[in-house]
């Protein structure tokens, strides 16, 4: 996959093509659907598939205070639209600017003069772009019938709700990670570099990993999960690169604490030293909600518990 970031320096290669835009924040399944017919379109005219994309989210900066915290941000986002199998990403810089530019002259750069673009593949809810938010559906189709390309617009998808990035923050809220692994159409990811923590867990009996703070991706409601670590400074064909995991959630309150962390506990290994690598955990179902427990015995069944319903889960 190609990644450029200005659509009047569209290789070579990449023009004609067919194209779509979005903020595919989670690239969730609806997302998945959109680029899959970008592919299908591409291949059906024998010329690439992008996607174009911005950086910051446009919320971040026409609207601060109500930017969403992103499902996938940075190079998890670029990472999950690389495995979609497309041939070209442009992330363009959002910048208030940027954003005065009418919907009109964004199509025609970035798509009729950037991009070549033969067929443009939208979800009938493409709305709000452009200054003033004026774009949308039918001022595509009208611009395709007027400058040559095909308008693809497909429906709103989804099994018992609409598959969008807020019902996969909802989600996660509440908790419900495998709700939003089913919009995602996989297991919800946060990355981040595993760094010390107090050491409980090893003095317990359960080494945990310990992400920074900063992790990269939605971190769900505080509590104990099923799930997996990867290692991803690992090769991909390592053994101990992909690991079962329980993996904890909250302020561990049982010994008062007050700051929030993820940790994992590998299943059955207590030989790891993961200091310094960086990691991804992936959520796949909820065990239990963070509890307070009146002793360190209480506790240690409690894991053991959960530490069994997630080898469980997991096989």
């Amino acid at each position: 996959m190609l990644r450029w970031t200005d659509a009047a320096h569209t290789p070579p290669q990449l023009n004609p093509c067919v194209a779509t835009f979005g903020n595919f924040d989670g690239v969730h399944r609806g997302h998945q659907a959109v680029i899959a017919r970008v592919r299908a379109e591409g291949e059906r005219r024998g010329i690439p598939s992008v996607v174009v994309t911005f950086d910051p989210h446009p919320v971040r900066v026409l609207h601060p205070e109500r930017a969403p915290e992103l499902i996938s941000p940075g190079p998890l986002h670029e990472d999950l639209l690389a495995e979609t199998g497309i041939d070209g990403l442009l992330v363009i810089p959002f910048t208030w600017d940027y954003a005065q530019q009418s919907a009109e002259d964004f199509i025609l750069s970035t798509f009729v003069r950037g991009l070549g673009v033969q067929a443009l593949v939208v979800g009938a809810d493409t709305k709000g772009f452009g200054v003033g938010y004026t774009g949308d559906v039918d001022l595509i189709r009208q611009l395709g019938a007027d400058h040559g390309f095909e308008v693809v617009v497909l429906p709103d998808l989804g099994d018992d709700q609409r598959w969008s990035s807020s019902a996969v923050r909802a989600h996660l809220r509440a908790g419900e990670v495998a709700d939003a692994a089913a919009v995602l159409g996989r297991a919800h990811r946060v990355v981040g570099t595993v760094v010390h923590g107090f050491h409980r867990g090893r003095e317990l009996g359960y080494p945990t990993a310990n992400l920074e703070r900063r992790s990269r991706g939605v971190v769900p409601a505080d509590g104990v999960y099923a799930g997996w670590l990867t290692r991803l400074d690992l090769p991909p064909e390592a053994v101990d690169r992909r690991l079962p995991a329980a993996i904890s959630v909250g302020t561990n309150p049982t010994f008062e604490g007050t700051e929030r962390t993820v940790e994992a506990y590998c299943l059955d290994r207590t030989d790891l030293d993961l200091y310094g690598e960086e990691v991804a955990i992936d959520f796949v179902e909820h065990i239990r909600p963070t509890l307070k427990f009146a002793s360190i015995d209480d506790l240690l069944e409690a894991m053991s518990a959960d530490v069994a319903k997630a080898r469980a889960i997991l096989e």
